[in-house]
């Protein structure tokens, strides 16, 4: 049961039959998006290979990762359809028929071979928007390219360590579901489809945006300058501090022995060895149960 403190799920997609053509990681986790909030999705996936085991998928990503594969399909009605047979197109083209929104990941000159391009569909389908999930944005889209390299164009690819999470193929996923509640809007006021590009490039260059604005880089507030909020070691692990607004830098500066607590106190070198010589003799007990008691933003994490 709901709590009476907890909002209820708004399911604005209830109604709305989005198809996807989508594989791998970005479109799955826009169709789970979409069906969280109230969509009934059907996704088409070509056959497995051949040889496959009993049961396989023709997505990748069930082949990398199934638990991840699994999830993101709950709910999902999957089929198979070889688009480049006659068969398969008429699959697709009787989901298509009822849906309001489809969601590709092919370039563009591979939807123009399967007959998918927007043009074409449009004529077709005038109340369909279709959603195309490409690499990067307008004459780049056929370029070669994955989260990684998009990653990397960002300059979020730190020496030869890869990132920690797919930030390209997350935050396309995002952007989709995003153009298919705009697309819907365009639809209920218009009663017309619309066309709308998501590139993944462009999804890591917006999540890269305050790096490029110089928020993160060595030495600004939150690129560890700010004595409150950088990552500690502590007696038993580490700690991720955050205490950057002034009322929780005083919080932290009372706990640690610190008098002043103002800006240019916080961004010096020595504040910054006060807090780290403190939280160096407390353990991630203490300091957890410190951050209830004294309303100080911080995670313990074990040592690395």
């Amino acid at each position: 049961m709901t709590s009476p403190l907890q909002s209820p799920a708004l399911r604005p997609l209830k109604g709305t039959r989005v198809v996807s053509l989508a594989l791998n990681l970005p479109g799955p986790a826009a169709l789970m998006r979409c069906r969280q909030m109230g969509a009934t999705c059907v996704k088409l996936e070509p056959p497995p290979p051949v040889g496959s085991a009993p049961g396989a998928s023709g997505d990748p990503m069930s082949w990398y990762k199934r638990a991840a594969y699994d999830e993101m399909h709950q709910g999902v009605r999957v089929g198979v359809a070889d688009l480049k047979t006659e068969k398969g197109q008429k699959t697709l083209h009787r989901e298509l028929a009822k849906a309001d929104i489809l969601i590709t990941s092919f370039r563009p000159s591979a939807l123009r071979k399967l007959g998918l391009e927007w043009k074409v569909l449009h004529k077709l389908y005038p109340a369909l928007s279709l959603i195309a999930i490409v690499g990067a944005p307008g004459d780049r889209a056929d370029e070669p390219g994955h989260d990684l390299t998009y990653q990397a164009e960002s300059d979020l690819v730190t020496g030869l360590d890869l990132p920690p999470t797919l930030y390209a193929d997350m935050g396309g996923s995002l952007m989709t579901s995003e153009a298919v509640l705009q697309a819907m809007l365009v639809q209920r006021q218009k009663g017309k489809g619309s066309y709308l590009e998501v590139a993944l490039s462009e999804a890591a260059a917006y999540l890269a945006l305050p790096r490029a604005w110089g928020v993160t880089q060595d030495g600004e507030a939150v690129g560890g300058g700010h004595a409150g909020y950088r990552v500690y070691p502590c007696k038993d692990g580490r700690v991720a501090m955050a205490a950057l607004e002034p009322h929780f830098a005083k919080a932290l500066c009372a706990v640690a022995g610190v008098t002043d607590a103002s800006i240019e106190s916080m961004m010096s070198l020595a504040t910054r060895q006060v807090i780290a010589d403190y939280l160096l003799t407390k353990t991630r007990k203490v300091l957890d149960k410190l951050s209830l008691e004294k309303d100080i933003p911080l995670y313990t994490l074990p040592q690395s």
